[in-house]
């Protein structure tokens, strides 16, 4: 999995990520506890960084998710406004420091949604899904659910 989200990320491989979101979609589309998600949401990237690696590499997986799960998918709604750095090489306060406010709300692209599936390609210590949720919770009523590609181990 570590060699596939390096590609995914970092050798122009977008194809990987819609390669997971139809498997993971498949096995998904049954789930109870997602069958009341309206919309799927990536965790987006700084429009430079996305400039750059000309792809978010989140976006293809979620689509994919959100077409088998026959759900709304909006990249629009949740945005990176601060350019942080890589936080790979980061522990967990400074990732939640980096993280915590790099991302806000689109208010104008909320549709009174009930219930987001946010999504990632890695959590490391959820700094970076705590953020979003976080963002995402200032929409009243909502309910959010978390999905990634992997989970790295703590420990």
């Amino acid at each position: 999995m570590k060699n596939l989200l390096h590609w995914l990320k970092y050798k122009n491989q977008e194809d990987i990520g819609a390669f997971l979101g139809d498997w993971c979609g498949a096995s998904l589309k049954d789930d109870e506890l997602l069958k009341n998600v309206d919309l799927v949401v990536p965790v987006p990237l700084h429009p430079k960084k996305q400039k750059k690696r000309g792809y978010n590499q989140v976006s293809r997986f979620a689509q994919n998710i959100a077409d088998h799960l026959g759900v709304e998918f909006r990249e629009d709604l949740l945005l990176k406004v601060t350019n942080t750095k890589t936080q790979t090489k980061k522990d967990r306060q400074s990732r939640w420091l980096n993280s915590k406010d790099a991302f806000d709300l689109n208010f104008s692209s909320n549709k009174n949604y009930r219930h987001i599936l946010l999504v990632d390609d890695v959590i490391t210590t959820g700094a970076t899904i705590e953020s979003c949720a976080k963002k995402l919770l200032q929409l009243k009523g909502i309910e959010i659910s978390v999905l990634s590609i992997a989970v790295v181990p703590q420990g």
